[in-house]
């Protein structure tokens, strides 16, 4: 199993080296996780960010400043509890998420329009199952 693991993350990783947008803007990973984080879950705010990064609520609040300040993420009271403020991407944020971490849609149409049609069923299936499982693992 360990090697098909193996297999599997090497695959991956070549897709998106080969397919993935090129980076216009200067961005840390630590803003790019607290983005898919941000976008992946619903109420999400200081106190999550840093249980995601293992970090301190103090060094979280920091990372989470400097995301507001590039005009990536909102702040928003939480409507159930006026005392929680709950963070949403913003346009900005939104753009610079999918670029950063999506598959450039034209270099992918491109190795799409390679395949024959059972070929592209396949590969659909196979990653619709595989979004599927890696949802119900966290």
């Amino acid at each position: 199993m360990k090697d098909k693991v193996m297999l599997l993350n090497q695959y991956w990783t070549d897709i998106y080296f080969h397919l993935h947008y090129l980076h216009r803007e200067k961005i840390s990973h630590q803003v790019v996780r607290i983005l898919q984080l941000v976008d992946k879950k619903s109420g999400v705010g200081v106190n999550e960010i840093a249980s995601y990064l293992q970090v301190s609520h103090n060094t979280a609040s920091e990372h989470v400043k400097r995301t507001f300040e590039k005009g990536y993420l909102v702040k928003v009271r939480d409507p159930l509890d006026e005392r929680k403020v709950i963070l949403s991407l913003t346009e900005s944020g939104e753009e610079v998420l999918y670029r950063n971490t999506s598959l450039d849609e034209e270099k992918l149409g491109k190795v799409l329009e390679q395949l024959n049609d059972d070929e592209e069923e396949l590969v659909e299936q196979a990653l619709k199952i595989l979004s599927k499982r890696a949802k119900e693992c966290t």
